[in-house]
């Protein structure tokens, strides 16, 4: 029996959270992973009941680091809406990440120890 969706959330943010990833930054997550739908800075912010500045600080932290995609869209107003990346898809880009930086240290250290 596998594990459910939540068990595997809960093992997604211990990774995250050692990552560094910051507590509303992990509530921001979760909750544009649950809506999954696009949604506007105030949209989050109303949700969460934290300040715009809050909010738009760890989105866009949380844009950098791959977890949120954004797209700009002209509706009676021109900005960002942002959906979660999917925890499948960020995983990925991660573990490549990590690799592509490991491939890169050990490739250093050899030609080190090739002196």
């Amino acid at each position: 029996m596998g594990d459910t969706m939540g068990d595997i959330y809960e093992k997604l943010e211990n990774l995250l959270r050692s990552l560094g990833l910051k507590k509303t930054e992990l509530k921001i997550y979760r909750l544009l992973l649950d809506k999954n739908k696009p949604m506007r800075i105030t949209e989050i912010k109303e949700e969460l009941g934290i300040s715009e500045r809050s909010v738009r600080e760890h989105v866009i932290s949380l844009y950098r680091k791959g977890l949120l995609k954004r797209e700009l869209i002209q509706q009676g107003w021109l900005g960002y809406v942002y959906t979660a990346t999917a925890p499948a898809e960020f995983l990925e880009k991660l573990k490549h990440r990590i690799v592509t930086k490991i491939n890169e240290i050990e490739r250093e250290l050899k030609d080190r120890d090739n002196f």
